[in-house]
């Protein structure tokens, strides 16, 4: 066990996983060698907890906290709770406002909204790997007096570029919003994402900032970057975008080649 163990925090998808859901044996192995050597080794993911939980699972790890929902949403082991985990703290917004914008630019986007509990609310066809157990396609108007976590934008419409464009046209204020790899839009609390989440982790563990990594791939994960780079280090999957690459501190591998387990025998 080591004396002075570090705070890990490992994005899911495009990092921990592969675009098809799989974990290396390489990076299974690789996580669960670097919790056994007593490094807190937790997820920092923009998925909902019902997503994330699983993950856990697969790595077969079980760390103190979780962030999800892009920092809305910490977990906290608890073995009394039905999935051993419990929420530690929640932020939410009320998403009318933002939601209004949004469609009077993006009239034929898909639009879901979580609740506090984790619940998604949506419209249209929306991708299953967002929705999970208590969700509801509902009218749109019914999303309006949600107090959210976190909203979820896709313009299936859009290539990245001209959906780029369109956000910055928004500019979208009094949120934090973040935008995946193809045109999908997500939004959280105002100032809130994996790094506020992350911190409030950091403080609780009294691990000290010269300590902390964070690896991710996408621009979700530029704020825990800056973060997490400040004093200690923010490791850039190889196949993420250059804006993402530019915020790191360092690159590693890609997800095809084991960049987790790469970084983590570093440590």
């Amino acid at each position: 066990m080591t004396a002075s163990p570090w705070l890990v925090a490992l994005d899911i998808d495009g990092t921990v996983l592969h675009e098809d859901g799989s974990l290396s044996d390489i990076v299974g192995a690789e996580v669960r060698r670097a919790t056994a050597d007593g490094h807190q080794v937790m997820l920092a993911t923009g998925r909902s907890a019902v997503h994330t939980l699983p993950v856990l699972a697969l790595l077969d790890i079980a760390p103190e906290y979780v962030v999800c929902a892009n920092g809305a949403v910490t977990l906290k082991r608890d073995p009394s709770a039905p999935l051993g985990y419990r929420q530690e703290h929640v932020e939410t917004f009320d998403p009318g406002a933002v939601l209004t914008t949004i469609r009077s630019h993006l009239a034929e986007a898909l639009f879901a909204v979580e609740d506090d509990e984790g619940h998604f609310l949506y419209t249209g066809e929306f991708p299953d790997s967002v929705l999970g157990v208590g969700s509801e396609k509902v009218a749109f108007d019914d999303l309006l007096g949600v107090q959210a976590t976190r909203v979820v934008v896709v313009s299936p419409d859009h290539d990245m570029e001209d959906f780029l464009q369109v956000v910055e046209r928004m500019g979208l204020h009094r949120v934090s919003y973040s935008i995946g790899w193809t045109a999908w839009l997500d939004i959280a609390p105002d100032g809130v994402n994996k790094a506020t989440g992350l911190e409030r982790v950091r403080e609780a563990l009294d691990i000290p900032r010269t300590r902390v990594m964070a690896i991710g791939d996408g621009r979700n994960d530029v704020e825990m970057f800056r973060w997490a780079g400040a004093e200690g280090r923010a490791v850039a999957m190889a196949q993420a975008p250059e804006d993402v690459i530019e915020v790191a501190t360092e690159t590693t591998a890609s997800v095809y080649d084991d960049g987790v387990a790469v970084t983590l025998a570093t440590l």
